[in-house]
């Protein structure tokens, strides 16, 4: 089995130092440069949010191809498929294969829609709401609101939306937070590093506070199986779900079906 000993692990400044290259431009490009570009462009809001959150993502995966290239010299006796955990689940015990541990796949599914869809994301923003009221004012980003006349026949949506997608569920997000961080973050936190990448995912979507908590939680049931069988299978595929839905939403918008 290919183990961390065999990759360079974080410390936890470095790791803060990562996270905070990924998430601190989302809100800055979300918050100000989007509605400016929009005011002086005339372009839809939602659509340039939308363009420069790809342009965030796409910095995640340059990102990403700098720290795996800095890493390349340390991990160079190990394949990529196993420097990103990109691999069939790692049985702990003998270091064998085990693609029957991919079950955990569908506890994550589910789990993950119980948590996000349903009144319990309601229930986990109750308190950042008390702790701070102001949030409920911070705008979230919503593919929803682009459901008018204007867009019906709007094409060009789709290859947009399927950018969005390679970069949001595999390129971008996933590739830094579980094929980059997860694998090395076993040094800095141990037994933990799973609950450690779950908050720091979940603090990464400043852009949508209220759902930091349950996108904490719900990333737990992908980074525990993932870190525990070295299968960053366990979260890629739970979260590539949802790009389904947003793929079905952009081609129903554009058929005029949501309108």
């Amino acid at each position: 089995m290919q183990n961390t000993d065999s990759l360079r692990q974080y410390s936890i400044s470095k790791i803060l130092l990562i996270w905070f290259a990924a998430a601190l431009p989302m809100p800055i490009l979300a918050f100000w440069v989007a509605p400016l570009l929009a005011l002086g462009t005339g372009l839809n809001l939602g659509i340039t949010i939308w363009a420069l959150m790809i342009l965030g993502m796409t910095w995640q995966f340059v990102l990403s191809v700098l720290l795996l290239r800095a890493d390349s010299r340390v991990e160079r006796h190990s394949n990529w498929s196993s420097r990103l955990w990109l691999q069939s689940p790692q049985d702990p015990r003998t270091g064998k294969p085990r693609l029957r541990l991919l079950w955990w796949v569908l506890l994550g599914i589910v789990g993950t829609a119980l948590i996000e869809q349903t009144s319990l994301a309601d229930l986990l923003a109750a308190p950042l709401l008390w702790l701070a009221p102001w949030l409920a004012l911070v705008p979230a980003p919503d593919l929803a609101e682009l459901a008018r006349p204007e867009f019906v026949g709007a094409w060009w949506l789709i290859p947009m939306a399927l950018v969005s997608c390679l970069f949001n569920y595999v390129l971008g997000e996933e590739l830094l937070f579980r094929g980059v961080l997860l694998p090395r973050m076993r040094g800095a936190f141990g037994c933990w590093d799973w609950v450690a990448n779950a908050v720091l995912f979940g603090a990464y979507h400043l852009i949508r506070p209220l759902s930091i908590l349950s996108i904490v939680l719900s990333t737990m049931l992908w980074t525990l199986p993932a870190s525990r069988y070295r299968c960053a299978w366990f979260a890629l595929i739970p979260h590539a779900i949802e790009g389904v839905f947003v793929l079905v939403m952009v081609v129903g918008l554009v058929m005029g079906a949501l309108v």
